[in-house]
């Protein structure tokens, strides 16, 4: 799929850009990004043959949009695609090995799935997030996808209780329309944890919210990563109006 790279200075000796890894070489260091942000800096144990790469059987199937500091000569930032040919072929979405996706299969023709999104620590300040934002919207608006599905993930260290009491929060005013509900296979207990904690969206969640993003069910435990996962879905039609007209050039 074609994608338009774009460039912004950051500041001083950063000079980043943002497009699709068009070659094994640049996947490769996206992965050990990944590697690097989820197994040595969260704990995350991951199911990898490879050390130091992070891996697994939808790789192969997705296209991987990065932001690299030309300058440092490193990929800083990176997302994973799959889009709809490819879970087609490989059998599914990542998101069903966590959620039973069943109310959005009238949706699988233009749905478009994001994950295993991570930044460099030395570069988390806002660009690089808003590059990758960018670089996802002209990836629908190019390819003609009218969602985005993904799980957004909020840290367990706790035991779940920020958590719990996040989707409480939240599920007020983002909960989807009963015909997007999904499901989650390993269901976070929330009865079992306290849902009365002030917790803050963490960045990611409350960048998806202020676009217009809906939460999709209760969250699901995801044990490899300990993290509760939420269920993101962005019809590209609810994006926030001043969303639309930064990453998409939109007028109206």
């Amino acid at each position: 799929m074609l994608l338009k790279e774009e460039r912004v200075a950051h500041r001083p000796g950063r000079n980043l850009h943002v497009g699709l890894a068009t070659s094994p070489t640049e996947i490769l260091e996206a992965q050990k990004l990944r590697y690097r942000v989820f197994a040595e800096e969260m704990g995350a144990r991951l199911s990898t043959r490879t050390p130091g790469v992070d891996k697994d059987i939808y790789d192969p199937y997705c296209e991987h949009l990065i932001v690299r500091d030309e300058d440092a000569g490193r990929i800083v930032g990176t997302y994973r695609i799959l889009s709809p040919v490819a879970a087609r072929e490989i059998g599914s979405y990542y998101s069903e090995s966590e959620f039973d996706l069943t109310r959005l299969r009238n949706l699988r023709e233009r749905m478009v799935e994001i994950g295993r999104s991570c930044i460099d620590p030395d570069y988390r300040t806002g660009a690089v997030i808003t590059l990758l934002w960018g670089g996802l919207a002209r990836y629908m608006i190019e390819n003609n996808y009218d969602y985005l599905i993904g799980c957004a993930s909020v840290s367990m260290a706790d035991g779940g209780h920020l958590a719990a009491s996040l989707y409480n929060r939240l599920q007020e005013e983002h909960l989807c329309p009963l015909e997007y509900r999904v499901f989650p296979r390993t269901p976070l207990p929330l009865h079992a944890l306290r849902q009365d904690l002030d917790a803050a969206p963490p960045p990611l969640i409350k960048g998806y919210l202020r676009a217009g993003a809906w939460i999709c069910g209760e969250p699901a435990w995801d044990p490899d990563f300990n993290t509760a996962d939420l269920p993101i879905l962005l019809p590209v039609s609810r994006m926030d109006a001043r969303y639309a007209k930064h990453f998409m050039g939109r007028k109206d």
